[in-house]
């Protein structure tokens, strides 16, 4: 991402405070609406796109997030972000020495100044960032060259996670569209693709499909004639009605993709469910909400649309309430979604991988294995700038595959999440 863009901090909170109340803000938003007709989607297919930096990298799930509410507020017709310097870098090319010298098109001629229009405000995102320190020498290297590195050359190295507030503008928000009319015809050209692909109904999902046929998932997937959709975390499975019970493709595999959700949970994995957690209290609506913004952003990804499901609108008032009383409650709950997405993500990344190269029948026996071996890796928050220990593998950033280890099988009482 390119250089940090700093807004001047005159009530003396920090840019973490400041873009977490916008968060929120946005989600109040939201949720309001969603309250006077819940049967809306999440995220309207037009702003369901997938985020993006001018390079192509898609945002991780919390700025996923922040980013598709606030193109569907403004209307925003393309998906594309960058940072203000990153857009000021349009108008320059470097040199092997790093001289910057103006633009030039294809006659030589100097090209327009591309800039963000006058009075438009930023949207804040957050990266995590890590430093590795030697613990006897002191000297720094490289996150990338750690991640490289064996399990005992890594017990040598602190890891220091920090949590990095950037600001970024939608493409709508600047003049690219007259300075640079074939490059936002492009983005604008890609955004409508992704929003005729996600108006589209879903019949099927091989993905999903070989992970429920195949026993793929992290715990079993058990299609079931009857009414209820749960998961039960006595007994780690999830049990979903049948496909043909469901008004359409899209609407199992979104229901699923909320169980899914739930089951990442677990205390043997990401850890939010706990013993004794009762049906309807403030912890249960709370993991109601990060299944359904998890369903809801995985959805999108995969071109399908997200409806708010029956029995969670029954919580959109305690939602609501919540984000206006509980400055963490916004915090904790995004990040929740965002490890919640990751989790799923990766793993259905790997099988649709598998698919497309081998085809439906192709060997499974490894990604089922390291699926069923998950072992959790509970570590210091991103903020508070503590040393993470080697063995504790981060989840945090956005790129890092998980780490597959020996899954540390325990039982725990109920609930079952019913729907």
């Amino acid at each position: 991402m390119a250089k940090k863009n700093y807004i001047p901090n005159t009530d003396g909170r920090s840019a973490e405070d400041r873009a977490m109340d916008k968060f929120a803000e946005l989600m109040i938003e939201k949720i309001s609406n969603l309250q006077g007709d819940w049967k809306k989607p999440w995220f309207s297919p037009q702003a369901a796109q997938m985020p993006r930096n001018l390079s192509g990298r898609q945002y991780n799930g919390m700025n996923s997030i922040i980013l598709m509410l606030m193109q569907e507020k403004n209307g925003w017709q393309t998906s594309r972000y960058a940072t203000f310097d990153r857009i000021q870098g349009l108008n320059f090319t470097k040199d092997k020495q790093g001289a910057r010298t103006p633009a030039l098109d294809d006659q030589g001629e100097k090209l327009p100044i591309v800039t963000v229009n006058k009075g438009e405000k930023s949207t804040p995102v957050m990266l995590t960032t890590f430093t590795v320190v030697n613990a006897e020498t002191k000297e720094c290297i490289k996150y990338e060259d750690y991640k490289q590195m064996s399990e005992e050359e890594r017990a040598k190295y602190n890891v220091y996670p920090k949590l990095q507030v950037y600001n970024v503008f939608n493409l709508d928000q600047t003049n690219m569209k007259e300075a640079r009319p074939e490059m936002y015809e492009s983005f604008l050209k890609e955004a409508k693709g992704e929003s005729q692909n996600t108006d589209k109904e879903m019949e099927s999902f091989p993905a999903i499909d070989a992970m429920i046929e195949k026993d793929l998932w992290v715990c079993p997937i058990k299609p079931t004639k009857g009414d209820n959709a749960y998961y039960s975390i006595s007994k780690d499975i999830i049990v979903v009605p049948e496909k043909q019970q469901f008004i359409d493709g899209e609407s199992f595999y979104t229901n699923l993709l909320h169980e899914m959700s739930h089951s990442t949970g677990s205390e043997s994995r990401l850890n939010r469910l706990k013993p004794g957690q009762s049906f309807g209290n403030a912890e249960y609506a709370r993991e109601e909400l990060v299944a359904e913004l998890t369903a809801a952003l995985i959805s999108s990804q995969y071109g399908m649309t997200k409806h708010v499901k029956s029995d969670s609108a029954a919580y959109l008032k305690g939602w609501l309430s919540n984000l206006k009383e509980d400055p963490s409650y916004i915090k904790t709950t995004l990040l929740d979604v965002k490890r919640s997405a990751s989790f799923i993500g990766q793993r259905v990344d790997a099988v649709n991988m598998r698919i497309e190269r081998d085809g439906v029948n192709a060997d499974f026996s490894d990604i089922r294995e390291q699926n069923k071996a998950y072992a959790p890796t509970h570590q210091a928050s991103a903020s508070t700038g503590q040393a993470v220990k080697p063995e504790e593998k981060t989840q945090q950033t956005e790129e890092q595959p998980m780490e597959q280890e020996q899954l540390a099988a325990r039982g725990v009482d109920p609930p079952r999440f019913h729907r």
